[in-house]
């Protein structure tokens, strides 16, 4: 009997590895379940983790009433070869957008989860006889169908073992920056923007300084003890460290690893707050920044943001206000002009009555505000007007943030990385500058808490005044945007929904015309696919 039962496993076990796959690509993507966030994706959709057909396992029980052994495992192999072979197929017609990333911490949990696995097969084959056949088999079967929350117990057991290597690697990088001392410290957060005014400082201060940005969104004390520990080295001037937060403190542990200098706060907006639960912690979390600089240190803060006007400081530092709308600030964009291929605007500085013109690449008022933030801090760090207006002319275009492709006789403005209200409002102002027929692909924005609905309704009311044709990626998901188009009066028959992004493009094919662009905004992560 034995031999048959591990026989059945061979089978089992294959199918096992790959669900195990799937579990640990959601729990990479929820943080691994920092702040719990996989088990609130997972009672968020229920039907995604359990509606799997291995819950046929159940019909084992049949089995219990009857002694027909041979059938049994015949059933069984039988089961989990189709389930197999069912899962494979699936995942050649997927196309994941963000893969499962094989890291370090990857590898030493996927060893614990095989370990936890092959143990009770282990046991149960040093016992298995005719009589207990059955029940093996349904501990194996439910073991298979809670597979998403099966992982967690590796997760657990690991966490020790993760902890150790967090400290480890917390040390290093500490160490490391304190014993770089002329090295200038920057960091950067905000509710939106982080990455674009990251990218644009360090294009603006790379033409004097060598500078160094967290890579891509690496903004999680991971990403920047990865960043100080492989990539930061003697010749770098200066660190730019982008910081991400999901609830209060998530700043201040960031400061706390790199102790930032010189500080920028993009826009405090509504993003993530679900997690934040009002826009006042967000408000004090994005400050934590501020209030974690030496009091010989630098912020920058946007004077056209009320959230950033209201706050009161504590601490001492030098503040310098950007804006575009407000008189009373230390640099102001005036005379800005947008067109296709660009920006063009006017700086001021206050307490020098003479202009600067400024060139981008780039599109939209939103880089204005982050090109300012690199010009004030610039000017602070004793470069000249002509370096940074050499620094602007080269910014290049940040992936995914308001990126133009040209695709045939399709441009794709590309604005796919997490949408905001502010972002997208401004995305489609540059679609509306546009020549040609104007498309808008979105499946809508996430992570808005209660404001999420309204919010989305109102942006479809926005996209109503700005494209010719729209395609909803996800049908639940779009609902509150649908009702903005509708309650504008917009065309239904323009209105295209679909529960895949892969098929836009071909849909795209059809409703284009001699000069077509398209504007992406939003690409949900794999975890809020609809399908």
């Amino acid at each position: 009997m034995t031999k048959e039962f591990l026989f059945s496993v061979i089978i089992y076990f294959i199918y096992v590895c790959l669900k195990s796959t799937d579990s640990m690509h959601m729990l990479q993507q929820n943080k691994y379940n920092r702040k719990k966030t996989y088990l609130k994706w997972l009672s968020k959709n229920p039907a995604k983790c359990f509606k799997d057909y291995s819950i046929l396992f159940i019909l084992l029980i049949i089995f219990i009433f009857f002694e027909n052994i041979p059938l049994l495992i015949l059933c069984f192999n039988f089961l989990y070869l189709a389930l197999t072979v069912n899962l494979i197929l699936e995942r050649k017609k997927a196309q994941n957008k963000l893969p499962l990333k094989y890291t370090s911490r990857v590898k030493r949990l996927t060893f614990t989860n095989i370990l936890i696995h092959v143990l009770p097969i282990v046991i149960m084959s040093l016992f298995v006889n005719e009589t207990n056949l059955v029940y093996c088999y349904l501990i194996l079967g439910l073991i298979a169908y809670l597979n998403c929350l099966y992982i967690l117990i590796a997760l657990l057991i690991n966490t020790p073992v993760e902890s150790f290597v967090g400290y480890y690697f917390k040390r290093k990088a500490i160490d490391k920056i304190k014993s770089m001392k002329s090295l200038k410290v920057i960091g950067i957060t905000g509710s939106y923007g982080k990455t674009s005014s990251k990218n644009i400082l360090n294009d603006i201060l790379n033409i004097k300084y060598n500078a160094l940005p967290t890579p891509k969104n690496f903004n999680t004390p991971f990403g920047l003890m990865i960043t100080i520990n492989n990539y930061l080295d003697k010749f770098t001037d200066v660190f730019i460290a982008e910081m991400g937060a999901c609830q209060g403190g998530d700043i201040k542990e960031l400061c706390d690893l790199v102790h930032p200098k010189y500080g920028i706060i993009t826009k405090i907006g509504v993003a993530h707050l679900a997690t934040f639960g009002s826009r006042e912690n967000i408000q004090k979390t994005k400050f934590e920044l501020i209030e974690s600089l030496p009091e010989d240190g630098i912020g920058i803060l946007n004077g056209d943001d009320e959230w950033q006007r209201s706050y009161k400081i504590k601490n001492n530092c030098k503040i310098k206000w950007i804006g575009i709308d407000s008189e009373d600030v230390d640099v102001r964009a005036k005379n800005i002009t947008l067109s296709p291929s660009g920006t063009k605007f006017d700086c001021f500085f206050k307490g020098d009555d003479k202009s600067y013109p400024f060139e981008t690449k780039l599109l939209g008022c939103a880089n204005v505000y982050n090109i300012l933030a690199g010009i004030a801090l610039g000017r602070e760090f004793g470069m000249t007007i002509e370096q940074l207006q050499a620094g602007v002319s080269k910014v290049k275009a940040v992936e995914h943030r308001l990126e133009l492709k040209r695709n045939g006789d399709i441009t794709i403005i590309d604005d796919a990385y997490n949408s905001n209200p502010t972002g997208a409002k401004m995305a489609l102002d540059v679609l509306k500058l546009m020549p040609g027929k104007h498309i808008v692909v979105t499946p809508g924005m996430i992570e808005l808490g209660d404001a999420e609905y309204e919010k989305n309704k109102e942006f479809g009311k926005q996209i109503a005044d700005s494209s010719d044709e729209v395609i909803l990626v996800g049908a639940e998901k779009t609902k509150p945007i649908l009702e903005g188009l509708k309650e504008k009066g917009y065309d239904e028959s323009k209105i295209h929904v679909i529960n895949d992004v892969l098929k836009a493009f071909p849909l795209i094919q059809t409703l284009k015309e001699n000069e077509t662009y398209v504007l992406l905004e939003n690409d949900l992560p794999d975890i809020f696919n609809e399908k």
